[in-house]
């Protein structure tokens, strides 16, 4: 596994060009685990209910539904997703191209081969 790409204010990770924002780091490392762990046995869920669903099991709309609604409860709880953790007013770029953000300079210079800032 590679190491992830951090942007220098440490709000979000690179993925193919594209920003995702990180887990807010203000969490306790306890409170993280245990939504980590949430999170993981959430994405259990929707993988068995899928499963269920292509076997034509009764109730197996209900069961995905509500594996991926855990999911989305876990990754708002953790700060992935909803209100941005941070209290700068900056706008969230989740999900967003690179280059489309203020962050493009920075990235096409790592890009070009500098270092990723520390």
């Amino acid at each position: 596994m590679s190491v992830a790409i951090t942007t220098p204010d440490r709000r979000y990770i690179v993925v193919r060009e594209r920003l995702w924002r990180r887990a807010n780091p203000e969490l306790s490392e306890s409170c993280r685990a245990a939504l980590v762990k949430r999170l993981m046995a959430a994405r259990r869920g929707v993988k068995e209910a899928k499963q269920a669903e292509r076997s034509g099991e009764k109730g197996a709309a209900e069961s995905l539904a509500a594996a991926r609604a855990e999911v989305d409860a876990a990754k708002t709880a953790l700060g992935e997703r909803g209100p941005v953790w941070w209290t700068d007013g900056a706008p969230d770029l989740n999900r967003h191209l690179v280059r489309n953000t203020p962050y493009a300079a920075w990235f096409a210079a790592l890009s070009a081969g500098e270092p990723e800032p520390r």
